[in-house]
């Protein structure tokens, strides 16, 4: 019986959550970003991109991309992301436990890794750089062929 209370407070946690988010109105992933036009295998991957960031970003990034101020970072117009499209693909792969500074604002919350491949890492990160106000461009699989997959823990294998 405590088991069920508990997971109805974390349905129900989970649920405040959500509810809290807002609506950011989104562009339709694969359009193109505020003047520049997308290659067609960067195109090809934003409705992946978009899934991943709807199943694993969302709930810590909100729906619009603006974060949870001093906890959750903001991926819309984010200054730390669009200074660095190959450590947004390593963070997205490996997770981050550095203090980073966004926007002038400065976030200690852990990232957990969110993927598994870098495939999926790049069509997340190009899907964030090319939605929410984002002028980011696009990164390549062949600049990010030198970032190391580190090896997961038990728990982050579970997620």
């Amino acid at each position: 019986m405590e088991r069920i209370a508990n997971l109805s407070l974390s349905v129900c946690v989970a649920g405040i959550i959500l509810s809290s988010c807002g609506s950011g109105s989104q562009p339709e992933a694969g359009q193109k970003a505020a003047g520049v036009s997308l290659p067609a295998e960067i195109k090809a991957m934003m409705p992946k991109g978009e899934e991943i960031f709807k199943t694993k970003c969302i709930i810590c990034h909100q729906p619009n991309g603006t974060g949870v101020e001093f906890i959750f970072p903001p991926l819309a117009n984010s200054d730390y992301l669009l200074a660095d499209k190959s450590r947004a693909v390593a963070q997205t792969l490996n997770g981050s436990k550095i203090e980073m500074t966004v926007n002038g604002k400065k976030y200690t919350q852990e990232m957990t890794p969110q993927v598994n491949t870098k495939e999926d890492a790049v069509a997340v990160i190009n899907y964030v750089l090319n939605n929410f106000g984002n002028k980011g461009g696009f990164i390549t699989l062949e600049e990010v062929k030198s970032i190391e997959i580190k090896p997961r823990s038990e728990t982050d294998q579970l997620r």
